[in-house]
């Protein structure tokens, strides 16, 4: 069944974008290639497209950058051996909260915490707020 754009359309597009960055961590298919099949499973409407191309182009250029400062925050946790959902759900969040103006940080935790919920481990949800709240609380972002 395909899900439906019933729920709020950027939760879906975050869900669609982590889809996205598994497909293409774990196939190697381009985002273009990954995007399409996502646009065809999801019922997604233009903005959310949007969204999810240009959050997966800025995330995997900026990937070592996201990657070091993930590695900052989850120091037991080599970025290596975390598995791609992980990988997938706290860059997004990372990205999502060093990107100005977009999502409140807050929101940005709400929603990874979501995504770990429903795709990650037992474990992956107080994880995923762990890490990013300690993101939060040691470095300074301007705030909406």
């Amino acid at each position: 069944m395909k899900p439906t754009s019933r729920k709020k359309p950027r939760r879906m597009a975050r869900r669609a974008l982590l889809q996205v960055l598994y497909e293409v961590d774990i196939s190697g298919h381009s985002i273009k290639d990954s995007l399409i099949w996502v646009t065809e499973e999801f019922s997604l409407d233009e903005q959310s497209v949007n969204f999810i191309r240009t959050s997966a182009n800025n995330i995997m250029n900026n990937q070592f950058l996201l990657d070091t400062q993930i590695q900052l925050f989850a120091k037991n946790w080599p970025i290596s051996q975390l598995p791609v959902v992980d990988r997938g759900i706290l860059r997004i969040a990372f990205y999502e909260i060093l990107t100005p103006g977009e999502t409140p940080p807050k929101v940005a935790i709400n929603e990874a915490v979501e995504l770990a919920k429903r795709f990650g481990s037992e474990n992956l949800p107080r994880f995923v707020n762990g890490v990013l709240g300690k993101f939060l609380q040691t470095t300074i972002i301007d705030k909406p």
